[in-house]
């Protein structure tokens, strides 16, 4: 297939990462000029990823990157759920982009958000195990960055903290793809797929997937490489707290659903994701039943709700990645929403006293991304969580098991979110003065709310919104698409009459 410029899948990779290198000359010339090409770069990415969307009408298609076919060639490859979770990154970007800052702290930051958004689109369109590692380790660079980025000590202290714990889950998952590369001679995914029946379900196949699953979980807020979470989360801005929580976990857990499908489609390796998921949501949302300030409980709260994301995909066929994806983007919008109120909600809890009755407005996006977290209906938590428990009720003992843990943790997220929503309309109890309980009028500029008029338009477009998420699973779960598509047939020529 032909790729023109205006659907080129290397461009939202190659322009924010050539951005990134770029930004900081460019300050030095002109500081205004400076501060439209980050926005102005993923307005283009932005663009392409629409533009390749609309071209080719949800059919699948790869690019061998410098003529260099598969297996030898790097590879991308696009289809529905790749492009969905790509065009996310520069849309969340664009919503949390450091648009009132100035001078070198600023561009530092533009510069290093440019190298996260390149890093974690290759995540997603990225067809070969080493490219996905690449780019891991690039989201992982990015990532300190911006955590340390106001220089102070308990920044320092968290970083030091998440970069050894990213280190860890990085040698494990390159110990896994060692072993998974010397059983096949391959890293493509689809040629993978096609020697993973033979030569990787068997038992050190599966310490193959064990280590990647944990390697990778890492940024997924997996159990049990997840501690890192509450600290860094406390102690970054609240729009990086947003991103991490809510887009680059995601793109993390992309990367070990394309291996289960793909390579690992055995129930062990899917029981073992299960099982690490349900202790992840069940250790997650006690935790942000005992926390004691706002930025700290969404962490926790945060670390839960991937629990079910892995639990959800963790299922078998359409239904498994439809589950997952209803839960990771409902996720993906409520937590980004929260984390864009938190950012002048800091500090205790009892210290929001009264803060929903004088902003009325974040008061109540805050009590309808909870009635949506917990699954009142018609909001779309309800339906994400319905879907998962109907498809947990159809398997074995050990998704009942999991279905029970939703039901009770459910319950325990209930409890902490209306005991917030309590204080932050109490009447009797002035809130203390400070920059901590200073109202929050609109969180992050107009995120949050925006974010809430997403909720709601997907409260009334339920149906469509789940059918296309049907689709994409259906796609996504299609092995012998996704083989055919990176290893076309060969069409041979008919033999001429002499």
């Amino acid at each position: 297939m032909s790729v023109t410029w205006a659907m080129n899948p290397t461009l939202p990779i190659v322009l924010p990462l050539l951005g990134a290198f770029l930004l900081q000359p460019i300050a030095r010339v002109s500081a205004a000029l400076a501060r439209a090409v980050g926005p102005a770069i993923l307005i283009a990415c932005l663009w392409v990823l629409t533009e390749t969307w609309l071209a080719q009408g949800g059919r699948p298609f790869a690019v061998a990157i410098g003529g260099f076919a598969a297996p030898l060639g790097i590879v991308l490859y696009v289809d529905r759920i790749a492009l969905l979770f790509a065009a996310a990154v520069p849309t969340f970007a664009l919503l949390f982009w450091p648009w009132a800052g100035t001078g070198q702290e600023a561009t530092r930051e533009s510069a290093l958000l440019l190298l996260l958004v390149s890093s974690v689109t290759g995540l997603a369109l990225s067809g070969d195990l080493f490219n996905i590692y690449v780019f891991y380790e690039l989201a992982a660079v990015a990532s300190f960055g911006l955590v340390a980025i106001h220089a102070t000590g308990r920044a320092y202290v968290a970083t030091i903290r998440y970069l050894l714990q990213s280190a860890f889950g990085s040698l494990l998952a390159l110990v896994g793809i060692a072993i998974l590369y010397t059983k096949t001679g391959t890293l493509n995914l689809a040629h993978l797929a096609q020697l993973a029946p033979s030569t990787l379900h068997d038992p050190l196949g599966l310490a193959s997937f064990a280590l990647m699953l944990i390697g990778f979980g890492v940024k997924g807020e997996l159990f049990p490489v997840n501690t890192w979470v509450p600290e860094v989360y406390a102690t970054a801005p609240a729009r990086i707290a947003a991103l991490l929580a809510g887009l680059v976990s995601k793109l993390a857990v992309l990367v070990v659903v394309r291996l289960l499908v793909l390579v690992f489609n055995q129930p062990e390796a899917a029981q073992l994701m299960l099982v690490l998921g349900a202790v992840g949501m069940v250790s997650g949302e006690l935790s942000a039943w005992r926390a004691k300030d706002f930025p700290r409980m969404l962490a926790f709260s945060s670390i839960g709700q991937l629990g079910m994301v892995f639990i959800a995909f963790s299922l078998p066929g359409t239904t498994g990645v439809l589950a997952g994806l209803a839960v990771a983007f409902h996720h993906l919008v409520v937590k980004s929403g929260y984390f864009a109120l938190a950012a002048r909600w800091g500090g205790s809890l009892e210290s929001l006293s009264g803060l929903g009755r004088r902003s009325k407005l974040a008061g109540a996006i805050y009590v309808l991304f909870a009635l949506s977290l917990i699954g009142v209906p018609p909001l779309p938590g309800f339906w994400t969580k319905l879907i998962v428990l109907v498809a947990l009720a159809q398997h074995g003992s050990l998704e009942l098991v999991a279905m029970a843990a939703i039901l009770v943790v459910t319950a325990i997220e209930a409890n902490y979110l209306f005991r917030l929503a309590v204080v932050l309309y109490r009447k009797d109890k002035a809130a203390p003065a400070g920059p901590e309980a200073r109202a929050p009028g609109l969180g992050v500029g107009l995120v949050a709310p925006l974010l809430a008029l997403v909720l709601l338009a997907a409260t009334i477009a339920i149906v469509p919104v789940t059918e296309g998420l049907r689709k994409v699973a259906a796609q996504t779960v299609d092995v012998a698409s996704y083989v055919r598509t990176v290893f076309p047939p060969v069409s041979l020529p008919l033999a001429q009459k002499d």
